[in-house]
């Protein structure tokens, strides 16, 4: 496993350059316009959709077929590829918390309170959980239809969980239940255990999908 893990992360150190440039571009746009909260989130999701990037790697390699003669699964290569996942949301928002605090200390004069960095904190947790959770939507959808076709369905990585979220919300005004205080916080307590259990169907599914290819 480690060896399919450092595999990916070795192939994507050259893009990994170019999307590190990048966000420094997006820093210095986001920070006097949108703030950080959008930055941040920004870093996540960007970051995560780099995985789509090693399957295009693998695909033209022939990577899968190689794979295949050595004494690894396919469950084995779709765990990888959720592993990478998790660095590169973990990777994109530390990224972007550290950036947002650094611009948080400049723009501030050195004035950036306890309080606007355990803000920062949780934005990053946030970024975490939401990049992780469209992340993971893309990697079923690659194996299914290839990463060409894959880059074009990253859409709907994002309009899914976004749609999900809107029919959760319209059901709880339909019965009548207030999104108060208390349970916006426990809603977002158990963000990081709903994005890890989604993540878990989201490779089981991979899996299903990867065992039913023929190499």
């Amino acid at each position: 496993m480690k060896s399919l893990i450092l595999k990916d992360l070795y192939n994507i150190g050259h893009y990994a350059k170019s999307m590190l440039f990048i966000l420094l571009v997006l820093a210095a746009a986001f920070f006097p316009t949108s703030g950080f909260a959008g930055y941040i989130c920004t870093c996540g999701i960007l970051s995560s959709m780099m995985i789509v990037t090693t399957f295009s790697f693998d695909d033209h390699s022939k990577w899968a077929r190689y794979a295949m003669i050595m004494p690894i699964s396919k469950k084995d290569l779709v765990s990888g590829k959720f592993i990478v996942l998790a660095i590169f949301s973990s990777a994109g928002s530390l990224f972007g918390l550290v950036t947002g605090s650094i611009g948080g200390l400049i723009m501030k004069n050195s004035s950036f309170s306890i309080a606007g960095m355990g803000e920062l904190l949780f934005l990053a947790l946030a970024a975490w959980i939401i990049s992780l959770v469209f992340g993971s939507i893309s990697i079923p959808l690659v194996f299914k239809f290839g990463a060409e076709k894959g880059r074009v369905l990253l859409l709907v990585s994002f309009l899914f969980p976004a749609a999900i979220c809107i029919g959760i919300y319209q059901l709880l005004i339909a019965l009548g239940i207030a999104l108060t205080d208390r349970l916006v916080s426990a809603l977002l307590g158990c963000s990081p255990i709903i994005a890890l259990l989604w993540c878990y169907a989201m490779h089981q599914i991979s899996c299903r999908i990867f065992a039913k290819q023929d190499l």
